[in-house]
């Protein structure tokens, strides 16, 4: 068996764009993968994976670690980024084709499944309803969120549909309020990564509206994204330490720092999804940075996260997928926390454009805020094609 072409492909998502690779062998099994464009040069993740298409056709897709191995090795110099992201749709495409040529799905190959229902939590709640009001309200025509009583209101909803658990953001409900700036966008004083009073209180008086809807026994996680430097983030985790978070997710790309955070607060702290390759997780769990470990298997490639979550486990630390793209990147999420023994939960966007389910020949079955795991071979779903040239990619989305 050989790779005969590698092709990609994006459809409209509504404020977005999905992002998928196909990948075609001699023999005619097809293996896909979707990978985010959200972050870094427009089209650069796709311009790499054609590139890389290039070395990898002729090659046999069943040598995964081979192939991965072999592109990294192009790209030393260059190490992580997107060029890990291309490589990470090559090798999670090939790991579908392999699983499919072989009948059994991906989480097969890993060991056998630990579980077969995923816990899910409802991430960005109400976050893109009021980042991306324009489509939310005027496309889709749902309810504003403009005050503390509508968060109260989705908390119940989330709640009422079997979800156990979800995450937010800051949110400016008023023109007023702050302006979240999460750290990776140019936004108006973007390089002031401090906390002013008023965005603690707005931080606290969000998740607390998410507490009042939700009930007592819900999980309320709060995600900061890039936004502080280490004194924000901690004067952040101590303020909401009466609300009892599951999480408070912060990025740090400093180890100690990250760690400095989590002694400093009884919040929990989550960290890590935008670290890549087993090498540089390695200080993170060397200096019990966080109390769970997020890990974007889009982006570091399945086989890469789940060495990942054996290194963790040696360190007692849990791990959580980032899975912030479409239906197929959720079906790879999930595949991960069936592979693992340490998965805490799996983040699912629920808030998307309605046409997302015509895009896969199986949209995921969600069953009481649980992702049940497909037993179909590879992935458990593929990519419709016509769905995707109906639903053509917009411009000027960024």
């Amino acid at each position: 068996m050989r790779i005969a072409k590698i092709e990609t492909m994006k459809a409209d998502a509504g404020w977005r764009d999905f992002s998928f690779l196909k990948l075609t062998t001699d023999d005619g099994i097809v293996g896909w993968s979707e990978y985010n464009e959200d972050f870094g040069a427009p089209n650069a993740t796709t311009q790499l994976v054609n590139s890389f298409a290039d070395i990898v056709v002729g090659m046999d897709p069943r040598a995964v670690g081979k192939i991965v191995v072999s592109l990294r090795a192009l790209t030393r110099m260059s190490i992580g980024g997107v060029n890990h992201e291309a490589i990470a749709a090559i090798e999670n495409a090939c790991l579908d084709v392999k699983a499919k040529a072989l009948g059994v799905p991906v989480y097969e190959l890993f060991g056998g499944p630990f579980r077969d229902r995923i816990n899910l939590y409802w991430s960005h709640c109400g976050s893109f309803r009021v980042w991306r009001k324009d489509f939310f309200e005027g496309v889709l025509g749902m309810e504003p969120i403009r005050t503390l009583d509508d968060i109260k209101k989705l908390g119940a909803e989330v709640k009422a549909k079997g979800f156990k658990s979800l995450k937010t953001n800051p949110l400016a409900l008023s023109p007023d309020d702050p302006v979240f700036m999460p750290g990776f966008r140019m936004l108006p004083n973007f390089l002031s990564r401090h906390p002013e009073p008023k965005i603690i209180k707005n931080i606290y008086e969000t998740a607390e509206a998410f507490r009042d809807g939700t009930g007592p026994d819900f999980e309320i996680r709060m995600d900061l994204n890039f936004s502080q430097r280490t004194e924000g983030f901690i004067r952040i985790a101590k303020a909401l330490e009466p609300l009892k978070l599951a999480w408070l997710e912060c990025d740090i790309h400093d180890p100690e720092a990250l760690a400095l955070l989590r002694r400093s607060t009884s919040t929990p702290i989550a960290s890590l999804e935008t670290i890549h390759g087993l090498g540089a997780f390695k200080p993170f769990m060397a200096n019990y940075s966080c109390d769970v470990a997020i890990v974007d298997v889009q982006w570091n490639g399945m086989w890469e996260s789940v060495r990942i979550a054996s290194l963790a486990d040696a360190f007692e630390t849990d791990c959580a997928p980032h899975n912030f793209a479409g239906h197929l990147s959720s079906y790879i999420s999930a595949h991960f926390c069936a592979a693992i023994p340490n998965y805490r939960i799996m983040e699912y966007d629920v808030d998307e454009a309605p046409w997302r389910d015509e895009i896969f020949t199986h949209p995921p079955v969600i069953e009481n805020g649980q992702f049940v795991l497909p037993t179909r071979p590879g992935w458990g779903t593929d990519i419709n094609e016509e769905a995707v040239k109906a639903h053509p990619p917009k411009k000027n989305k960024r």
